[in-house]
Protein backbone atom coordinates (compact mmCIF):
# COMPACT_ATOMS: atom_id res chain seq x y z
CA UNK A 1 0.00 0.00 0.00
CA UNK A 2 1.58 3.12 -1.18
CA UNK A 3 -0.28 5.38 2.15
CA UNK A 4 -2.11 4.09 4.82
CA UNK A 5 -3.83 6.85 7.49
CA UNK A 6 -4.91 5.34 10.92
CA UNK A 7 -6.44 7.63 13.55
CA UNK A 8 -5.41 11.33 12.00
CA UNK A 9 -7.31 13.99 14.15
CA UNK A 10 -6.55 17.55 14.03
CA UNK A 11 -8.05 20.66 15.91
CA UNK A 12 -7.84 24.00 15.58
CA UNK A 13 -8.13 26.02 19.62
CA UNK A 14 -11.51 23.88 21.06
CA UNK A 15 -13.16 23.25 16.90
CA UNK A 16 -11.89 19.39 16.56
CA UNK A 17 -11.79 19.33 12.38
CA UNK A 18 -10.47 16.02 11.45
CA UNK A 19 -11.68 12.96 13.88
CA UNK A 20 -9.88 9.63 13.72
CA UNK A 21 -9.38 9.36 9.84
CA UNK A 22 -8.58 6.27 8.35
CA UNK A 23 -7.45 5.41 5.03
CA UNK A 24 -5.47 3.63 2.50
CA UNK A 25 -4.70 4.61 -1.23
CA UNK A 26 -2.41 2.04 -3.50
CA UNK A 27 0.03 3.60 -6.15
CA UNK A 28 -1.84 4.66 -9.21
CA UNK A 29 -5.34 5.05 -7.91
CA UNK A 30 -7.37 8.21 -7.35
CA UNK A 31 -9.23 9.24 -4.64
CA UNK A 32 -11.80 12.14 -4.14
CA UNK A 33 -12.91 13.77 -0.88
CA UNK A 34 -16.15 15.22 -1.44
CA UNK A 35 -18.88 16.30 1.27
CA UNK A 36 -20.01 20.24 2.30
CA UNK A 37 -18.07 22.88 3.36
CA UNK A 38 -16.33 23.31 6.58
CA UNK A 39 -16.20 18.60 6.95
CA UNK A 40 -12.64 18.61 7.28
CA UNK A 41 -11.68 18.25 3.23
CA UNK A 42 -8.92 20.57 2.94
CA UNK A 43 -7.58 20.20 6.13
CA UNK A 44 -7.13 16.85 5.78
CA UNK A 45 -5.57 17.21 2.19
CA UNK A 46 -3.45 19.76 3.74
CA UNK A 47 -2.00 17.18 6.27
CA UNK A 48 -0.97 14.65 3.11
CA UNK A 49 1.93 17.51 2.19
CA UNK A 50 2.58 19.05 5.90
CA UNK A 51 0.83 22.17 5.41
CA UNK A 52 -1.11 20.99 8.55
CA UNK A 53 0.14 19.10 11.29
CA UNK A 54 -2.02 15.88 12.88
CA UNK A 55 -2.42 16.21 16.41
CA UNK A 56 -2.71 12.82 16.62
CA UNK A 57 -2.17 9.64 14.36
CA UNK A 58 0.12 7.72 12.11
CA UNK A 59 0.75 7.79 8.08
CA UNK A 60 2.68 5.39 6.66
CA UNK A 61 4.20 5.34 3.40
CA UNK A 62 5.67 2.19 1.14
CA UNK A 63 8.99 2.62 1.19
CA UNK A 64 9.13 2.46 5.57
CA UNK A 65 8.50 5.86 6.14
CA UNK A 66 5.95 6.40 9.04
CA UNK A 67 5.07 9.48 10.88
CA UNK A 68 3.32 9.16 14.38
CA UNK A 69 1.93 12.53 15.12
CA UNK A 70 0.81 11.35 18.68
CA UNK A 71 4.80 11.83 19.34
CA UNK A 72 5.80 14.49 17.92
CA UNK A 73 6.55 14.10 14.28
CA UNK A 74 10.22 15.03 13.84
CA UNK A 75 10.80 18.03 10.97
CA UNK A 76 13.33 16.02 9.46
CA UNK A 77 10.45 13.32 8.91
CA UNK A 78 7.67 15.89 8.22
CA UNK A 79 10.31 17.69 5.45
CA UNK A 80 10.69 14.00 3.81
CA UNK A 81 6.77 13.60 4.02
CA UNK A 82 6.24 17.02 1.89
CA UNK A 83 8.90 16.08 -0.84
CA UNK A 84 6.56 13.13 -1.86
CA UNK A 85 3.81 15.50 -2.64
CA UNK A 86 2.81 18.33 -4.66
CA UNK A 87 -0.26 20.32 -4.42
CA UNK A 88 -2.13 22.31 -6.93
CA UNK A 89 -4.28 25.34 -4.66
CA UNK A 90 -7.41 26.53 -5.97
CA UNK A 91 -6.55 30.27 -6.17
CA UNK A 92 -4.01 29.27 -8.15
CA UNK A 93 -0.76 30.54 -6.28
CA UNK A 94 1.18 31.42 -9.70
CA UNK A 95 4.10 34.13 -8.85
CA UNK A 96 2.76 37.29 -10.77
CA UNK A 97 6.28 39.06 -11.41
CA UNK A 98 7.58 35.65 -13.00
CA UNK A 99 6.65 34.33 -16.61
CA UNK A 100 5.17 31.09 -16.87
CA UNK A 101 8.53 29.01 -17.43
CA UNK A 102 10.02 30.74 -14.65
CA UNK A 103 7.11 29.32 -12.15
CA UNK A 104 7.55 25.85 -13.34
CA UNK A 105 11.39 25.67 -12.98
CA UNK A 106 10.92 27.70 -9.79
CA UNK A 107 10.31 24.66 -7.55
CA UNK A 108 12.91 21.97 -9.49
CA UNK A 109 15.99 24.67 -9.41
CA UNK A 110 15.08 26.53 -6.16
CA UNK A 111 14.01 24.13 -3.85
CA UNK A 112 15.55 20.88 -5.64
CA UNK A 113 18.75 22.61 -6.86
CA UNK A 114 18.36 20.53 -10.31
CA UNK A 115 20.41 22.37 -13.15
CA UNK A 116 18.52 25.23 -14.90
CA UNK A 117 19.02 23.46 -18.54
CA UNK A 118 17.52 20.44 -16.91
CA UNK A 119 14.31 22.15 -15.68
CA UNK A 120 14.00 24.19 -18.79
CA UNK A 121 13.77 20.99 -20.77
CA UNK A 122 11.13 19.49 -18.36
CA UNK A 123 9.30 22.31 -18.04
CA UNK A 124 8.69 22.94 -21.70
CA UNK A 125 7.56 19.18 -21.91
CA UNK A 126 5.15 19.90 -18.92
CA UNK A 127 3.75 22.97 -20.29
CA UNK A 128 3.25 21.10 -24.03
CA UNK A 129 1.39 18.27 -22.12
CA UNK A 130 -1.12 20.77 -20.87
CA UNK A 131 -1.30 22.86 -24.12
CA UNK A 132 0.48 25.74 -23.29
CA UNK A 133 3.52 25.97 -24.49
CA UNK A 134 3.59 28.75 -26.44
CA UNK A 135 2.28 30.54 -23.64
CA UNK A 136 5.92 29.63 -21.78
CA UNK A 137 6.83 33.61 -21.92
CA UNK A 138 3.43 35.11 -21.00
CA UNK A 139 2.95 36.15 -17.46
CA UNK A 140 0.32 34.83 -14.96
CA UNK A 141 -1.67 38.09 -15.70
CA UNK A 142 -2.01 37.43 -18.95
CA UNK A 143 -3.79 33.94 -19.48
CA UNK A 144 -7.20 32.88 -18.10
CA UNK A 145 -7.98 31.04 -15.09
CA UNK A 146 -8.57 27.82 -16.87
CA UNK A 147 -4.39 28.62 -18.29
CA UNK A 148 -3.31 29.75 -15.02
CA UNK A 149 -4.81 26.36 -13.80
CA UNK A 150 -2.65 24.34 -15.72
CA UNK A 151 0.38 26.30 -15.73
CA UNK A 152 -0.09 25.17 -11.54
CA UNK A 153 -0.76 21.80 -12.88
CA UNK A 154 2.41 21.73 -14.70
CA UNK A 155 4.80 23.44 -11.74
CA UNK A 156 3.84 20.91 -9.49
CA UNK A 157 4.08 17.90 -11.84
CA UNK A 158 7.61 19.50 -12.37
CA UNK A 159 8.01 18.59 -9.05
CA UNK A 160 8.39 14.94 -9.76
CA UNK A 161 5.82 14.16 -7.01
CA UNK A 162 4.68 10.71 -5.73
CA UNK A 163 0.95 11.83 -4.92
CA UNK A 164 -0.65 14.67 -6.62
CA UNK A 165 -3.05 16.89 -4.24
CA UNK A 166 -5.78 18.85 -5.97
CA UNK A 167 -7.46 20.97 -3.57
CA UNK A 168 -10.69 22.02 -5.39
CA UNK A 169 -8.52 22.98 -8.52
CA UNK A 170 -12.12 24.39 -10.66
CA UNK A 171 -13.69 26.01 -8.25
CA UNK A 172 -12.47 29.63 -9.07
CA UNK A 173 -12.82 29.36 -12.62
CA UNK A 174 -16.06 30.33 -14.95
CA UNK A 175 -17.99 27.35 -15.58
CA UNK A 176 -17.01 27.60 -19.42
CA UNK A 177 -13.05 27.17 -18.79
CA UNK A 178 -13.62 23.73 -15.96
CA UNK A 179 -13.23 21.73 -19.00
CA UNK A 180 -10.03 22.29 -20.22
CA UNK A 181 -8.83 21.78 -16.51
CA UNK A 182 -10.60 18.61 -15.85
CA UNK A 183 -9.45 17.02 -18.88
CA UNK A 184 -6.03 17.65 -17.93
CA UNK A 185 -6.82 15.83 -14.83
CA UNK A 186 -8.35 13.19 -16.65
CA UNK A 187 -5.47 12.79 -18.54
CA UNK A 188 -2.88 12.18 -15.25
CA UNK A 189 -5.57 9.55 -14.13
CA UNK A 190 -5.22 7.49 -17.12
CA UNK A 191 -1.34 7.99 -16.90
CA UNK A 192 -1.70 6.36 -13.48
CA UNK A 193 -0.71 9.33 -10.86
CA UNK A 194 -1.52 8.88 -7.46
CA UNK A 195 -4.02 11.54 -7.04
CA UNK A 196 -5.98 12.95 -4.02
CA UNK A 197 -8.66 15.73 -5.00
CA UNK A 198 -10.87 17.70 -2.78
CA UNK A 199 -13.46 18.40 -5.23
CA UNK A 200 -17.41 19.68 -6.16
CA UNK A 201 -17.35 18.21 -9.55
CA UNK A 202 -19.32 14.81 -8.45
CA UNK A 203 -19.65 14.17 -12.03
CA UNK A 204 -15.85 14.33 -12.82
CA UNK A 205 -14.76 12.12 -9.56
CA UNK A 206 -17.09 9.67 -10.18
CA UNK A 207 -15.33 9.09 -13.54
CA UNK A 208 -11.62 8.88 -12.95
CA UNK A 209 -12.15 8.09 -9.11
CA UNK A 210 -11.01 4.96 -7.47
CA UNK A 211 -11.92 5.56 -4.03
CA UNK A 212 -14.55 8.38 -3.07
CA UNK A 213 -14.50 9.65 0.35
CA UNK A 214 -17.32 11.47 1.76
CA UNK A 215 -16.97 13.51 5.07
CA UNK A 216 -19.17 15.47 7.07
CA UNK A 217 -18.65 17.49 10.43
CA UNK A 218 -14.53 16.14 10.68
CA UNK A 219 -15.71 12.37 10.21
CA UNK A 220 -15.42 10.11 6.83
CA UNK A 221 -19.53 9.31 6.76
CA UNK A 222 -18.86 6.34 3.92
CA UNK A 223 -15.90 5.32 1.85
CA UNK A 224 -15.92 3.32 -1.58
CA UNK A 225 -16.17 2.78 -5.27
CA UNK A 226 -17.82 5.43 -6.93
CA UNK A 227 -20.43 3.04 -7.77
CA UNK A 228 -21.30 2.45 -4.32
CA UNK A 229 -21.10 6.06 -2.91
CA UNK A 230 -22.79 7.75 -5.16
CA UNK A 231 -24.80 5.47 -7.14
CA UNK A 232 -25.75 3.54 -3.75
CA UNK A 233 -24.91 5.68 -1.15
CA UNK A 234 -25.70 3.34 2.76
CA UNK A 235 -25.72 6.42 4.63
CA UNK A 236 -28.48 9.13 4.95
CA UNK A 237 -26.43 11.99 5.41
CA UNK A 238 -25.05 10.83 1.86
CA UNK A 239 -27.56 10.47 0.11
CA UNK A 240 -28.54 14.36 1.44
CA UNK A 241 -25.95 15.83 0.46
CA UNK A 242 -25.84 14.23 -3.48
CA UNK A 243 -29.54 14.93 -3.27
CA UNK A 244 -28.94 18.64 -2.89
CA UNK A 245 -25.69 18.28 -5.16
CA UNK A 246 -27.03 16.51 -8.17
CA UNK A 247 -30.85 17.63 -7.68
CA UNK A 248 -31.06 21.22 -6.72
CA UNK A 249 -34.20 22.75 -6.40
Amino acid sequence: MFLTISGLAKSFGDNKVLKDINLELDKGEVLSIIGPSGSGKTTLLRCFNGLETPDKGRMSFENGLTIDFGEKASKQSIDTMRKKSAMVFQSYNLFPHKTVLENVIEGPVIVQKEKRANAVERAEALLEKVGLKEKKDFYPHQLSGGQQQRVGIARALALKPELMLFDEPTSALDPELIGEVLTVMKDLAKEKWTMIMVTHEIQFAGEISDQIVFMDGGYIVEHGPPQEVLKAPKQERTKQFLQRILNPV
